[in-house]
Formats: C-alpha cells, sequence, structure tokens
C-alpha cells in the first residue's frame, strides 16, 4: 500500500536520502516548497487553440522547456507535472474543470500539497490588455474573468497573485471573441508571447511578484511593421552591423546566409 505523506506525531520525521534527493528532479515531493503555477483555460479540443485558453499554453511552454511534456498526471480535477528545473522546485497545473469550475481543482491542488498562496502564480487571458501586453498583479478582483471568480470564491479570498496575458480587445460581444481562435497576425506572434509570458513565470518563481513585476510589466509586444522605426541595433529595430537584433527581452542574433 502506497503510504500516505502524512507525518504521524510523535515519530521522527524521514531525512530526505540521496534516492529521494534524485527522485526529486523527476517528481515534486509533498516535504519540498515549491512553487505552483495554475494556467486557466477549457479542456477540449475544440478550445484548445483559443484565446481563453492562453493559460494552458504557457504552461505547455514551460513543460516543453522543462523537457516534461506529456509527462503530466490527472489527479484532482487537473492535469499536472513537475520537478527541478534550474533550480526552481515546479507544479505546473492545467484544471480540467472547464473554466468556470477552476477553482474546484485549485483548492484541491492546494490542500494536497498543503501549499501557501504565496508560493501559487495563476496565469489568465485577459481582455482588457491589448494582445501581446503581460501585466502581474498580486491580489485584486476578478476583472470580470470567471476563471478568476472561481478560484476567489472557493479560496474565499483575492489574495493571490497572477499574470495577466492580454488577448486583445473584443470587436463582438466577449464570449464569442475569448472562445475564438487568434488572427493570422497574433498567430504569427503567439509563440514570442508564450516565451515571454514563460520567462515571466521563471522570474515570479525565482524572484518573486514585485520583482517579476518590475522586470515585466513593461513587456509588450510591438506590431511587426512598427519594428522598423527604431534604428538599426536599437530596441525594436532591424539588426545592427554586428548582426544582432536587440529586443526588450534580450539580445537576438540575426541569421545572415552565406554568399553565393
Amino acid at each position: 500500500m502506497r503510504p500516505s505523506g502524512r507525518h504521524v506525531p510523535g515519530a521522527p520525521r524521514p531525512t530526505r536520502t540521496r534516492t529521494a534527493r534524485a527522485a526529486h528532479s523527476r517528481t515534486i515531493t509533498p516535504d519540498v516548497p515549491s512553487k505552483i503555477v495554475i494556467g486557466l483555460g477549457n479542456p477540449g479540443q475544440q478550445y484548445a487553440q483559443t484565446r481563453h485558453n492562453v493559460g494552458w499554453m504557457v504552461i505547455d511552454r514551460l513543460a516543453d522547456r522543462a523537457g516534461w511534456s506529456g509527462r503530466a498526471r490527472n489527479k484532482d480535477a487537473a492535469v499536472a507535472v513537475g520537478g527541478r528545473y534550474k533550480g526552481l522546485d515546479l507544479l505546473l497545473v492545467k484544471p480540467m474543470t472547464f473554466m468556470n469550475e477552476s477553482g474546484i481543482a485549485v483548492r484541491k491542488v492546494l490542500a494536497r500539497d498543503r501549499a501557501p498562496l504565496h508560493d501559487m502564480l495563476v496565469v489568465v487571458d485577459d481582455f482588457s490588455l491589448p494582445f501581446g501586453k503581460l501585466r502581474f498583479r498580486e491580489g485584486g478582483g476578478p476583472g470580470g474573468h470567471n476563471g478568476l471568480r472561481s478560484i476567489i470564491d472557493e479560496l474565499e479570498t483575492e489574495r493571490f497573485s497572477r499574470l495577466r496575458v492580454g488577448i486583445g480587445a473584443p470587436d463582438r460581444g466577449f464570449i464569442d471573441h475569448v472562445l475564438s481562435t487568434f488572427d493570422p497576425e497574433e498567430r504569427a506572434r503567439l509563440d514570442e508571447l508564450l516565451d515571454a509570458a514563460a520567462d515571466a513565470v521563471e522570474a515570479w518563481a525565482r524572484d518573486g511578484v514585485n520583482k517579476a513585476a518590475n522586470r515585466h510589466n513593461a513587456f509588450e509586444l510591438r506590431p511587426a511593421d512598427a519594428e522598423l522605426l527604431a534604428p538599426p541595433g536599437e530596441v525594436g529595430g532591424p539588426a545592427g552591423d554586428d548582426g544582432v537584433r536587440r529586443t526588450k527581452t534580450g539580445w537576438r542574433k540575426v541569421r545572415t546566409e552565406a554568399p553565393e
């Protein structure tokens, strides 16, 4: 029978052996503090590429970076995968309850892992932000988002951090908007946005919400045609003579073709 993982009062606490530490590189163990990242979305292939599922997309991007893709397990109304990545103990969670009941899964995950709220981040779409804008917020109301409202209702508190990912303002009813797929122009830059959001999550796990906000709340994807407005070699402009294009998230070497 599998042990419950609970400590029996009066019994000595087990020490972590080298084997246990090695196992921790593959999975989160209950006695190790971890950062829990909740990405909100809807289950079902018909929702996979919709704006409302951008939280799931960020979770998938993080899992792919860590080499955890395809290893998630179903448990407590969610799929989750975790381990040690870049010195961080992360648990990546996608609630499977549909958006409007996300709080049920979140409450169960927190109870199972005995995790404090300050170790949890919720990644969520936000149609009040332009596409490509990121914004950390520590606490606050749901802002019209039913997934956040469900979490607040289930936990009976607003005191948890969230990363809002801009999906653009609706030009029709907001329900139709959030359940629609990204426009072709947006899809062309979605990878860049997901990478930036994943970077922001890593910063939160490493440095906390305030430092992560100071660094990443200024991030915003510029329209592709606007990048040429900046001089060569400057942030947002084309590559300089050294072949490096400078962006708000770092430097990027531009691949050049060898002369014929």
